[in-house]
């Protein structure tokens, strides 16, 4: 082979190369009908699935693995609904929970109890509430508590939005059941100032020793709180 040919072969080498980089770079289709990717699906799949909570590497894995060997019709499914619910779920516009309506089903079901308001962080909260007790009241979702240090306040919890509701529907008790947490305390406190401000009764779900639980196995700063919060036995 002479030098000059050589020559030619490596300049189309490098620019081969090039071309390749390029479509890795745009996931475009290379000359010969060769198409290259940064990563293949099954790793895209496994990523995509990593965003779930409690989800490491080898759990989504097994997801995908499963999804694909075992239940294609599931996964098509799955990702259909996601979709539809990511597009349509929103936020409602009395009590800032969960729902694909504009008013959510809670808020308007004439028969809930609208002299009672109960005070929750998180959509799962309500979900928690509705599944284990009797409470047909309404509620108000903060979507989180106070926190000064990472940049949550009154605003972000939508405690305006809560004002004027409490200055509208004027309920007769407004309950908080905000998580025992340092944020949580902080937070109550801050709705009780509220509900007394408008003349309106406030009371605290009960904290402290589990139903079936045992003194003896009761951490410390639980058991404080239950002595401190005790109720007297007519």
């Amino acid at each position: 082979m002479s030098r000059g040919l050589g020559d030619v072969y490596k300049r189309q080498g490098y620019e081969f190369t090039a071309r390749v980089q390029t479509a890795i770079l745009r996931k475009a289709p290379v000359a010969g009908g060769l198409t290259m990717t940064s990563e293949p699906l099954l790793t895209q799949l496994i990523e995509a699935l990593r965003c779930l909570p409690g989800v490491g590497p080898k759990t989504a894995q097994r997801m995908a693995l499963h999804l694909l060997e075992r239940n294609r019709e599931g996964g098509v499914r799955l990702s259909e609904v996601l979709i539809d619910a990511m597009q349509k779920i929103g936020r409602c516009k009395q009590c800032r929970d969960l729902t694909e309506l504009e008013v959510c089903s809670i808020c308007a079901n004439p028969r809930r109890d609208q002299s009672k308001l109960c005070i929750v962080e998180s959509p799962v909260d309500v979900l928690a509430i509705e599944q284990a007790t009797a409470y047909k009241g309404r509620y108000f979702v903060l979507l989180g508590r106070l926190s000064p240090l990472d940049g949550i306040g009154p605003a972000e919890l939508g405690l305006d939005q809560l004002a004027e509701r409490l200055e509208n529907d004027t309920p007769d008790e407004m309950i908080v059941a905000t998580n025992p947490t340092v944020e949580g305390e902080a937070t109550s406190y801050y709705l009780q100032r509220m509900a007394k401000t408008h003349n309106i009764s406030v009371s605290r779900i009960a904290h402290g020793v589990p139903l079936g639980g045992e003194l003896e196995y009761t951490d410390q700063s639980t058991l404080a709180h239950a002595f401190g919060s005790r109720l007297l036995i007519d």
